[in-house]
């Protein structure tokens, strides 16, 4: 690149058992300057009741310092009950105490906010697939107390849930209004190109960073959005989602062929995350 500008990577994972610190100094040594490390569940930690949240939420943080010791890079953490884990925790425990076990596991991740170990929580939301009803009833449960929490705390929440449409940003920013939460505080995760105040309506989104995506996002006219890969970091699936350096060369890309200028990539990799992460 002609000149130093941020790149930030918006939801990237890590895992114990995967390329982890590798995978970090691969993306700085791509040009990549920041990213969001989001929990996932792990292996080493089977979640058997709400308190076995905050053991898996400990091991994305000792992740993200180990990082940090082997990088320059920006790290900010995510942490919260991935949502899909409501299905194999109801069928073992019932739906009842797998909800409860899983606002356990967001109170968890809101203490973790609240000390400053993390800033944001996430991801969260609802499955991606359809559910039962009152699977769905109780997801949209448990992420509505993700957004008050979130309220409480001045931070982000970032959502993992059904894309396609913009009735999902609909009622996600329908949701965070009556938790008292500014629909800008909701970052959509794997969100579709939409970025118009029509398609968002106010939600924050996270865009894949492929070459069709971000050529469709940029053509509106707008540039209020994250790029993220979703780096997987799992052993058993290594080309699953996108590689740790997509957004370095795609950020690379852009400012080569004129695309965006530096203030615009100034813009998506910096201003944009520091207002939702450094609160």
């Amino acid at each position: 690149m002609a000149e130093k500008v941020p790149v930030y990577d918006n939801h990237v994972h890590m895992d114990p058992s995967g390329r982890n610190v590798d995978a970090a100094r691969e993306f700085e040594a791509t040009g990549g300057t920041g990213l969001t490390l989001v929990t996932l569940p792990y292996r080493q930690v089977p979640i058997t009741r709400g308190e076995d949240f905050e053991r898996s939420f400990e091991i994305t943080l000792s992740l993200a310092d180990k990082a940090r010791e082997a990088t320059d890079l920006e790290i900010n953490v995510a942490v919260g009950p991935y949502p899909v884990l409501i299905l194999p925790l109801s069928e073992k425990y019932g739906l009842e105490r797998a909800e409860e076990m899983m606002i356990e596991g967001m109170a968890s991740a809101a203490r973790m906010v609240e000390e400053g170990k993390a800033c944001a929580i996430g991801e969260i939301g609802r499955p991606h697939f359809d559910v039962p009803e009152e699977i769905w009833d109780a997801s949209n449960r448990i992420l509505l107390r993700g957004m008050e929490h979130a309220k409480e705390l001045g931070c982000p929440v970032i959502i993992h849930c059904e894309s396609g449409t913009t009735e999902t940003n609909r009622s996600l920013s329908d949701m965070a209004r009556s938790a008292g939460l500014d629909p800008g505080m909701v970052v959509k995760h794997s969100s579709p190109p939409f970025v118009t105040d029509s398609e968002t309506f106010g939600v924050m989104p996270s865009i894949p960073a492929s070459k069709k995506n971000i050529s469709e996002a940029l053509g509106k006219g707008s540039t209020r959005l994250m790029l993220e890969t979703d780096y997987i970091d799992d052993p058993e699936r290594p080309g699953m989602m996108m590689p740790v350096t997509t957004v370095p060369t795609k950020v690379k890309m852009l400012l080569s062929t004129g695309r965006l200028g530096p203030e615009d990539i100034n813009r998506i990799c910096r201003d944009i995350p520091d207002s939702l992460y450094h609160r």
